[in-house]
């Protein structure tokens, strides 16, 4: 469009409903809103913004501070959360001598969030992702949709012998498009670091990519330090206060939010859930939605049944179709339903998990109606199992008398 082409005479504006969805961002995120908001420019050369600079900020963010508790108690704090304008996107996996570039979310108001360096595993930055794109969901703040590129994630890497030791030298990788992809590209970028410096050779600042097919990050260019962006105040954004009234309002939204923190701890005390389980049922809004209403339709005592469908069933079936459980047809209803059919005994639990939960989930079928169609209703009564059993001994008196005879294989059938 003219503004993302910086066209003479066109000028950007900052977008209300970002600017208070940054501001929740950074309550969500335990931060300090700045009481001075100015934008900056960040004149260096992007193939992927048109007009030639990017609009950021510098030295004055919309949050700094705040930290995302890991569930060790751990806390990562947080350096700031920044406004900017998405740059396009370039591809360099669809040709071995040229890159192609994607401009459809160039100009796109972006959040960036920057944590202090205070993760020391691939499992903990796993772990802190999973945390933020809970609490950044559940805050309304971004649908954190990783496939459509709402939520990336780019990761600094280095490595030292002792923690007293300065940083060495750090490796950005970017291109990751998936919590797994952040994880394997952190320990590959370790074990080669350390590799490297174990063999006495020296490490260069650089930016790398990672490539998921090969499992291993390459060389794009050499990292820029923040001199090398040239950052000035951006003319055509003037600077503001933020008044006291509007931090207030922003505060009285936020707490009106659950967090998914607070969340689990209603969890263990309302439904008497572990720990492990309400963690597990707190990191996804969908999730948490349907366990809470599954449990509004069956009594006190099935809600651990509840949380076990969903977190066993449920989630082993998400994973192995690679989705989540929020894109499928499964609904509080029928997940009602199919504990019910287990617990009268109209159906084993084996049967259910095998032939009935699936397409209950894929199709939206009524667990039910389908347990009937396919002729799999269990028969729990006494007296009925008592009337089949004589019908079928009356029918068989030459098999009766051969097992009263000592054959205890009498009436099994032959190879």
């Amino acid at each position: 469009c003219p503004v993302c082409l910086g066209l003479p005479g066109v000028l950007p504006v900052l977008n209300r409903q970002v600017f208070d969805l940054g501001l929740r961002a950074v309550l969500a995120l335990n931060g300090t809103i700045s009481k001075k908001i100015k934008f900056d420019r960040k004149n260096y050369y992007y193939p992927d913004l048109p007009k030639g600079y990017q609009i950021s900020q510098f030295d004055c963010p919309i949050g700094q501070g705040g930290s995302v508790e890991l569930n060790s108690g751990k806390k990562i704090k947080l350096t700031r959360a920044h406004l900017e304008e998405d740059a396009g996107k370039l591809i360099h996996d669809q040709s071995p001598d040229t890159s192609l570039v994607d401009l459809n979310r160039a100009g796109t108001p972006l959040l960036e969030i920057v944590s202090e360096p205070e993760l020391e595993s691939s499992e903990e930055a796993y772990e802190y992702l999973s945390h933020l794109k809970a609490i950044l969901k559940a805050s309304g703040v971004s649908d954190c949709d990783m496939e459509k590129g709402h939520l990336r994630c780019d990761a600094n890497v280095s490595v030292r012998k002792n923690a007293s030791d300065v940083f060495g030298k750090r490796a950005e990788i970017k291109n990751l498009n998936s919590f797994k992809a952040v994880k394997a590209a952190i320990e590959f970028e370790v074990k080669r670091q350390t590799e490297a410096l174990e063999k006495g050779e020296k490490l260069e600042q650089e930016t790398r990519l990672w490539d998921d097919t090969r499992q291993k990050t390459f060389t794009m260019r050499s990292k820029e330090e923040a001199h090398d962006y040239r950052y000035f105040p951006e003319p055509d954004l003037v600077p503001f206060t933020v008044s006291d009234e509007e931090i207030r309002k922003a505060r009285e939204e936020f707490l009106k939010i659950e967090l998914p923190r607070q969340k689990k701890e209603r969890f263990i005390s309302q439904y008497r859930l572990s720990p492990y389980d309400a963690n597990l049922l707190t990191q996804d809004e969908f999730v948490s939605h349907l366990f809470v209403d599954t449990a509004g339709k069956v009594s006190e005592e099935k809600y651990k049944d509840v949380a076990n469908w969903i977190i066993g069933a449920g989630f082993a079936y998400a994973s192995a179709q690679s989705t989540s459980l929020e894109n499928t047809r499964i609904n509080a209803d029928n997940l009602a339903k199919i504990i019910k059919l287990v617990d009268e005994g109209k159906a084993s639990l084996q049967i259910v998990k095998d032939k009935i939960f699936n397409e209950v989930v894929e199709k939206g079928f009524d667990p039910e109606k389908l347990l009937k169609e396919k002729g799999l209703e269990q028969v729990s009564d006494e007296s009925s199992l008592a009337k089949w059993v004589k019908e079928v001994v009356q029918e068989n008196p030459k098999v009766v008398e051969d097992f009263k005879s000592g054959k205890d294989t009498a009436g099994m059938p032959r190879n």
